[in-house]
């Protein structure tokens, strides 16, 4: 009876290690297979270098003393010191990569991969080297647009990053630190990332492995689709942590047909600064929990402050969408298209409540520091090509202005303001003998004036009244 018992014991064992070591073929094949997914999209890969001139200053020599002609001092001089100071110029590469969306040579990469190129080499899967032009690019994506010569290339396919989900597989193909079509696969850790350095990106955070020369390559689902563009990592030592991160594709593909199309990239603004609400501020407003934008300031003369939005007030939802952090909401409404009118949920005073903004073109990196700072917010308008701003009570004090009326005139383009005469400092008092109010009146009035023909126009200047004629072109296109 007793080796019946231990025959059994040993067969049960052997049942159990035989299923045991059965599972592993199954959760191996249960792995994904990327050789496919690599060969078929491999050569719409490209490795991109630059070569950019850098100018280096070093101290000038003492007054009185020269560079010596001969001897051994000459070369140990000219390394320490310029003859001028006026510095040298030397030549920078740089190495990135980048996909082929078109057949006929359009090629996506990372604005910092090509930033201040004179000379941007392209190299094809087939190891063709081929110059490219810069499009277009945006800083704040962080996306440029290149074309190169050629036909019938392969194109990386597009994808949806929409529909991206955490823990899904996805692969990279690129050249980090040169290794040309060097392939890393991990899975998405989280999506809709906000970083310090790109508030209007929405990133895809990974743990691919990216390192330098990755940047601007692309980053495929396992249907071998392009769901983003690799673009930054998280590091403390220059190399790989297990932090990298992605721009989502569906934002890229909007920017290349703006760049495509008019050669910049347009925003929406709603004007304001913001921070993230603590558990002790949802608890002074009111709210059952720390969620949404508190708004700290509103700038002057913005969407914000014309639609009557307030310090202190906290955004929860835009255009149907919950704001969850502060990190949100700029990027909700950098996609709104300028000109559209956005629903804005906020809670003020306890109560939740909505408010209808009519959203504008967010303005350059110039102009949201003057306003941020606390200068009036100064906009390019398009008919008079001039930044103009409503003016501080400081400066209605230093220029003996009345309370109320004109409009600072912070910059001249090329075009009707600067053919008239006009300059920076100026103030504009009355146009088509209607009194200036502010930039938002003066918008309404230019919007309706005819154009080739003169419109007269009373500007202030130094402390003296002075009439200008003014020619205006076409009328603003509405956006």
């Amino acid at each position: 009876m007793k080796n019946v018992r231990v025959g059994f014991k040993y067969l049960l064992s052997a049942v159990v290690l035989s299923l045991f070591l059965f599972q592993f073929p199954v959760m191996a094949a249960s792995l994904p297979d990327f050789t496919q997914l690599v060969e078929e999209n491999g050569p719409t890969v490209v490795n991109i270098s630059t070569t950019q001139k850098i100018k280096r200053a070093h101290p000038a020599l003492p007054p009185g003393m020269e560079i010596p002609e001969e001897g051994p001092f000459g070369d140990l001089f000219r390394h320490f010191f310029d003859e001028d100071g006026e510095g040298r110029e030397f030549k920078s590469q740089s190495l990135g990569s980048g996909f082929i969306i078109s057949a006929d040579g359009y090629i996506l990469t990372n604005d910092h991969v090509v930033d201040h190129a004179e000379e941007i080499i392209v190299r094809l899967n087939d190891r063709r080297e081929l110059k490219a032009k810069l499009i277009g690019h945006d800083k704040r994506s962080d996306i440029a647009l290149l074309k190169v010569e050629a036909n019938d290339l392969p194109i990386a396919k597009i994808g949806r990053s929409s529909e991206l989900e955490v823990g899904e597989w996805v692969l990279a193909i690129g050249s980090p630190f040169g290794f040309e079509q060097s392939v890393s696969v991990g899975v998405v850790s989280a999506i809709g990332r906000s970083l310090p350095s790109g508030n209007y990106v929405p990133f895809i955070q990974t743990d691919v492995a990216i390192n330098p020369g990755n940047s601007g390559g692309p980053l495929f689902n396992l249907d071998g689709e392009v769901v983003g563009i690799n673009s930054q990592i998280y590091s403390r030592t220059g190399g790989f942590m297990g932090l990298s991160f992605a721009i989502p594709v569906d934002m890229a593909m909007d920017i290349v047909e703006q760049l495509k199309t008019k050669g910049t990239v347009s925003r929406g603004w709603l004007g304001v600064l913001i921070q993230n609400v603590t558990r002790d501020l949802a608890e002074s407003f009111g709210m059952d929990k720390p969620m949404g934008a508190l708004i700290s300031r509103v700038l002057p003369d913005s969407p914000a402050a014309n639609a009557g939005l307030e310090v202190g007030d906290v955004v929860i939802g835009f255009n149907g969408k919950k704001v969850y952090s502060s990190s949100d909401l700029p990027p909700l409404v950098g996609r709104v298209q300028p000109g559209t009118t956005a629903e804005v949920k906020i809670v003020r005073s306890g109560k939740t409540l909505t408010r209808k903004v009519k959203i504008e073109e967010l303005p350059g990196e110039e102009e949201l520091k003057l306003s941020s700072t606390g200068e009036p917010a100064s906009r390019i308008n398009n008919r008079l090509k001039a930044a103009i701003a409503n003016l501080s009570n400081q400066q209605r004090k230093e220029m003996k202005l009345e309370k109320q009326g004109g409009v600072l005139i912070k910059k001249v383009q090329d075009g009707p303001a600067k053919e008239a005469g006009l300059r920076a400092g100026d103030v504009i008092l009355m146009i088509n003998n209607v009194k200036v109010k502010g930039t938002a009146q003066l918008k309404e009035i230019l919007k309706k004036l005819p154009k080739n023909k003169a419109i007269p126009l009373l500007v202030q200047r130094r402390g003296s009244p002075l009439f200008l004629a003014i020619t205006l072109g076409d009328k603003e296109e509405k956006k």
